[in-house]
This record gives C-alpha cells, sequence and structure tokens, in this order.
C-alpha cells in the first residue's frame, strides 16, 4: 500500500493521564512513538482532541482548557503533523465561546471529538446551551468533531444548525449507520468518519459512497484506543472501493475541510 493519509479522529497525549488506550503497557506507546508509529501507516497528519483517561464524575472548566492546552502543546512538539482539536462543553457557555475565538485566534479549526459521556455532560446535543456554542462555532467556521450519540438530539442539532460543518464519529451497526445518512440527507454539511464500530461491516461503507459520494467519509482510527493498521486495511484493501475513492477517503477530503 502507498497511499497519503489523514487521520481526522485521534486522541494523542502527553502523559499517562490522557493516554486512553486500555493496553498501553503491551504497546511500547508514548507522545514521541506516536508519530513514529503512525507514520509508518502512511499517516502524514492527525487530527483530534485530547482526553483524560477517566470518566468524569464531575467537571470543572479548568479542566476541560487544561485539555486544549495539552493539544497545543502536542501541536508544538508535532508541528504540522498534528491539527488540534478543543472541547467546549454546554454547562459552560460563556467559557465555551471564549474557547472559541482562542482557538480562531491560534490558527486551531476542530472542535472535538466531543464526548459528552466522558465529560459529564448533562444536556443533549439539542440543548439550547449548545446551539448557544454551535452558533459561534458556524461564526468562526470551525468544524465540528462529534461523538455518535443520543440518535433524536443529533436529529434535531443538525436540522437546527444546517450551516454548521459537522463530522461525526463512528458509523455504528446497520442502524446507526442509517441515521447517519439521514443526516446526511438533512444537511450538506454532515460527514463522517469512520472510527469505532462499523467499518468492518463488509459493504457499509461501498453503500454509503453509492448514497452521497465518497467525498462525505473521512478517514479515522479513534488511535490510540484503536489499532489504526485495521482502519487504514479497512479502506486500503477493501476491493469494493476505487482507487479513486480510496483516495479522498483516506486524504483528499480532510485536506479539502481543512483547506490545505
Amino acid at each position: 500500500m502507498d497511499y497519503k493519509i489523514i487521520d481526522f479522529h485521534t486522541h494523542p497525549f502527553m502523559t499517562r493521564d490522557t493516554n486512553i488506550c486500555k493496553h498501553s503497557e503491551y504497546a511500547a506507546m508514548s507522545a514521541e512513538n506516536t508519530k513514529r508509529d503512525l507514520q509508518k501507516l502512511g499517516v502524514v497528519k492527525i487530527c483530534g482532541s485530547v482526553i483524560e483517561n477517566t470518566v468524569y464524575k464531575d467537571v470543572t472548566f479548568e479542566r476541560i482548557r487544561a485539555l486544549n492546552d495539552e493539544a497545543l502543546a502536542l501541536r508544538d512538539l508535532y508541528g504540522d503533523f498534528y491539527v488540534p482539536g478543543f472541547h467546549v462543553h454546554p454547562a459552560f457557555v460563556k467559557q465555551s465561546i471564549a474557547e472559541i475565538e482562542r482557538a480562531q485566534k491560534l490558527g486551531v479549526k476542530i472542535i472535538g471529538e466531543l464526548v459528552p459521556y466522558m465529560h459529564a455532560w448533562e444536556r443533549e446535543y439539542s440543548c439550547k446551551e449548545f446551539s448557544e456554542i454551535l452558533e459561534a462555532a458556524a461564526h468562526y467556521k470551525m468544524i465540528v468533531n462529534i461523538h455518535s450519540g443520543g440518535e433524536d438530539a443529533m436529529d434535531e442539532m443538525v436540522k437546527r444548525h444546517k450551516d454548521v460543518l459537522f463530522v461525526a464519529a463512528h458509523p455504528g451497526e446497520a442502524a446507526a449507520f442509517s441515521r447517519h445518512l439521514k443526516r446526511m440527507e438533512m444537511s450538506e454539511n454532515y460527514r463522517l468518519d469512520l472510527s469505532g464500530t462499523g467499518l468492518f461491516r463488509h459493504g457499509m461503507l461501498r453503500h454509503g459512497i453509492d448514497e452521497f459520494g465518497a467525498e462525505r467519509f473521512l478517514f479515522g482510527s479513534d488511535y490510540p484506543t484503536c489499532n489504526p493498521a485495521m482502519f487504514v486495511g479497512g479502506v486500503a484493501l477493501d476491493f469494493l472501493i476505487t482507487e479513486e475513492e480510496k483516495q479522498k477517503i483516506l486524504y483528499q477530503n480532510a485536506c479539502d475541510l481543512l483547506g490545505l
């Protein structure tokens, strides 16, 4: 295989506290090794947020902002290899909008991946507080990478914010994937990254491409939670997908979104 790959869905880390791999002791993982190991697979750039290796029972915005600060530190370490994603939180609307403004000034183009179940969200994606944050995201032309879940709330969010460029995470099983495709009908600004469950279901990606075109899908691995080699093979070795479609999903679509 000889592909250039942009992994749109990763969670890089600097410390053990932000390494969310459950088997890290067996994978010789470190912040320095991340770049080396992914480059071996053809990955030339990664995107994504930093996530602490715990499920919050409660949350302060200082804790959220600290994750964003670590993402900026990782950008300093990795240079152009890493495109950071910032966190926001509907319990802290003013602070979240201030973080979006900070992101814009620092050249950060992505919000997320946002992971509500890890960060003690009590409000759904369709709540008025998150809607206010999304209005700011649209104003600053931020890409919003969002964890899939709360299907009805996600539907309402997409209907209400068709000007927001959403990249949903994880295709899921057949029923969840069908909901993603329905959201693509709702908004031309809805994309799906291929991380997590779903991609290994034979014919799923061919189905989505036939319905909406290869342009609506981006490569993502959810590294270090998931084995990135499996996801590279799931696209690059899929004999149902043309070479042109593979190039778009693995690299070009992310380039277009990021303005590269």
